[in-house]
């Protein structure tokens, strides 16, 4: 099963650091992924607001204001909008709502926050740039001194 892991390198450096991470802080980190690239869907889709409401659900989750279970509800509308740009043939925007949506997920099993950062580094124009601010971010969330 692909999570938007299997053809974009994700350093075993970056994947140390988030093993240690608590799963609500992995739950903040992966969210802050997918809000980077959040803008290429909202580009093309303005008015269609689940990836949007999908952050915000993982963000109250990991606040602890919200269910998992209402967390994953958000998580699958996400995904549902992801579906429906990659159909119309809007890629971009598809990776950026399926960074939303496992960012989200997150909620349900900490291992959706290595899909988020994927699908966010798939979604981005500049790849390399996205990647390093990711690590940037995760070591400051492992480090906050």
């Amino acid at each position: 099963m692909d999570l938007g892991t299997d053809d974009v390198p994700i350093s075993s450096i970056l994947k140390s650091q988030l093993a240690i991470l608590d799963h609500k802080t992995a739950a903040i980190w992966a969210t802050a992924c997918a809000e980077h690239v959040l803008p290429l869907f909202e580009a093309v889709y303005p008015q269609d607001m689940r990836p949007r409401t999908a952050l915000e659900a993982g963000r109250a989750w990991a606040k602890g204001n919200m269910s998992m279970f209402e967390a994953r509800k958000a998580a699958f509308a996400s995904h549902d909008a992801a579906r429906k740009a990659k159909e119309e043939g809007n890629l971009e925007a598809s990776e950026a709502a399926k960074s939303c949506s496992h960012a989200c997920s997150t909620a349900h099993v900490k291992d959706h926050a290595l899909p988020a950062a994927a699908y966010a580094i798939k979604a981005a124009k500049d790849k390399e740039t996205e990647s390093k601010w990711q690590m940037e971010f995760l070591q400051k969330l492992n480090d906050p001194s």
